[in-house]
Formats: C-alpha cells, sequence, structure tokens
C-alpha cells in the first residue's frame, strides 16, 4: 500500500449552473473501490502521468456561483506542468465547460423531461476515470449481477492495481492501459472474471498495440468515435451509447436500448408495467423528440430516477436490479 501525501490544492471554477452532487455522483452506478462519496466531496484515485494519484474534490460554491476545490495527493511533489495538465483534465472528464443553456431553453417547458431538468439543474454526465478504465468496468457488467460485478473489479484491482491511502481513505487505483500484457488469459480466469478475461486481455492488447487512443478520439466525430469503439473485442451497442455519452460528451449519441433498459424507460416514459415493455421502436420515436440532445435527456430522466430509488427505494426498481 502506497501512502500519499498532499502535494497540492488548486481551485475550479465550472461553468453555471453547476451541481455538484448530481455530476460528481451517480448512483446509477455501480460501486467501484477506486472512488467514494459523501454530499460535497468525492475522493478518486487516478494514473495520470504515471502517478497514482489520490484526488479529494469538494464542493465550495453553489449552483449559480459553482466552485471546487481539488486536493491532490501523490507519493512526490509535481511540478506546475503536471498540476496544470490534471487539472485541465479534471475539467474534460466532469465536463466542467460544459453550456446547458440551449438544452434547458429547448425542453424545459416538456411535459415529462421540463420537471426534472428544474430539480436537477446543473446537473451533466461525467466520469473521472479514463476511457480505458471505463471499458474495463463496462466488461465486469456484462450479464451478471451488481454484486458479482463488484466482486470482479475487486479481484482484478487486487491482482493488478495499487492500493492508496490518502485523506483518511484506502482506495484502489487502477493499472495501467496495457499494462496486463504479461498476464495470460489463464492467469484472468483464476480471478473468476469467466469468459469476461478475453475481452479484458483483448482490450488490453488493442491499447497496448495503440490501436486505439483516448485523446485522438476526442477531436473525431460522433461516427468516427463509435466505429473505433467497436472495433473492440467484447464492445457492443450499448457499451458504446455509455462511452459516447459519459467519456466523449456526444449528447445525441442514443440510438440503441438493451433489454434491461427497455424495462426502465417503458416504466418512466410511458409509466408501463416492465414486464410488459413497450417495443423499442416506440421508446426511441419519444426520446427522437429530444433531439439533438437525446443521450443527455435520458442522461437525466435515468439520474433522477436512480436518485429517487437511492433516497426511497422503488420495489419496480429493486426486482429489476436483482433480476
Amino acid at each position: 500500500m502506497a501512502e500519499l501525501d498532499l502535494v497540492a490544492t488548486v481551485r475550479v471554477t465550472p461553468t453555471a449552473p453547476f451541481h455538484f452532487d448530481g455530476t460528481l455522483f451517480k448512483p446509477d452506478h455501480f460501486p467501484s473501490p477506486d472512488t467514494t462519496w459523501e454530499p460535497g466531496t468525492r475522493w478518486q484515485t487516478m494514473l495520470w502521468k504515471g502517478d497514482a494519484l489520490g484526488l479529494v474534490i469538494m464542493d465550495e460554491g453553489e449552483p449559480d456561483h459553482p466552485a471546487l476545490r481539488v486536493d491532490i495527493y501523490a507519493t512526490r511533489p509535481l511540478d506546475d506542468e503536471s498540476v496544470d495538465s490534471l487539472v485541465a483534465e479534471l475539467r474534460y472528464r466532469l465536463n466542467l465547460d460544459f453550456d446547458p443553456d440551449d438544452f434547458y431553453l429547448r425542453f424545459s417547458r416538456d411535459p415529462v423531461l421540463g420537471p426534472v431538468l428544474e430539480r436537477w439543474r446543473g446537473l451533466r454526465p461525467a466520469h473521472t476515470g479514463s476511457l480505458y478504465e471505463y471499458l474495463m468496468i463496462g466488461i465486469v457488467l456484462q450479464n451478471t449481477t451488481v454484486r458479482r460485478s463488484i466482486q470482479m473489479l475487486r479481484a482484478l484491482l487486487e491482482a493488478h492495481g495499487e492500493l492508496l491511502q490518502f485523506d483518511g481513505q484506502r482506495l484502489w487505483c487502477f493499472w495501467p492501459p496495457g499494462g496486463l500484457t504479461s498476464v495470460s488469459d489463464d492467469e484472468l480466469r483464476a480471478l473468476k472474471v469467466g469468459y469476461r478475461a478475453k475481452s479484458i486481455k483483448r482490450i488490453d492488447d488493442a491499447f497496448a498495440a495503440e490501436q486505439v487512443n483516448e485523446f485522438q478520439l476526442r477531436h473525431c466525430d460522433g461516427n468516427e468515435q463509435r466505429k473505433a469503439l467497436l472495433a473492440l473485442y467484447g464492445v457492443g451497442p450499448a457499451t458504446v451509447v455509455y462511452v459516447l455519452t459519459d467519456v466523449y460528451h456526444q449528447w445525441n449519441a442514443l440510438d440503441h436500448i438493451s433489454p434491461w433498459e427497455q424495462k426502465i424507460y417503458s416504466r418512466i416514459l410511458f409509466d408501463t408495467d416492465p414486464d410488459d415493455p413497450v417495443p423499442v421502436e416506440q421508446l426511441l420515436a419519444r426520446i427522437a423528440q429530444w433531439v439533438p440532445y437525446r443521450a443527455l435527456a435520458v442522461h437525466y430522466l435515468w439520474e433522477d430516477l436512480w436518485w429517487q430509488h437511492t433516497n426511497t427505494p422503488l420495489p419496480w426498481l429493486t426486482t429489476l436490479i436483482r433480476s
């Protein structure tokens, strides 16, 4: 275990409005041992330019006058260039420069979406991890329960990640992309990840061979990003929708609905029984009314639902989660 020291504190100003907890904590994401949260504060590990860092991101503002404080923990002092590049990366990953005005103006009167926009004014999609980490999490989420996904990710981190201690927390930091080149499929299977071992290995190999570059893809359009992601072994259309929204900020990138999502969207958009869901084509037609912000609109509805469930469990959603 590496013990980290506080090496820098920076203050960052997002665009207004900004909803700290709605952006920094997504209750629909399964608990990952690289992060923890309480209202107004998020602790996060981050591998950046070869350094395993601990970050404490704190809310020091209000929605119309947002301000963040970021305490950076490391094993060694960081130079100004490293700190500046880290802050720039956080601005991108956390969507701190997002301008929601057009989205709000278009849909504030929408009977379904409008009340949610009012409740979560300033919320934005965000992901603190890298593209590689997002894909690894996506793999362990495939075709299993949340409990099983948690077990698999922890096993992977304990075998190949690094445990960090900072600010009273002990959290795991991911291994670097390409860090599994010397690890065999059998060694991965020994961690009880099942058939996912092949996907984990193939994606890691693709990053090691620079077949995909997270930062170069930021300068590509949505179609190019989609093509590059679908070329990766084990990455399907559902995962691509999540990546394009959370990682690459493509607000209209929703053209696929998985069977599990179909049940939930049927309930929140048409108030129908999840066991008798609305056809996907009908759901996509309803969501198309939010062009050019289909993915962003659904993100708001999805997060609103999961915050409701976090505060007061919804029996129908509990049943779906356990199924």
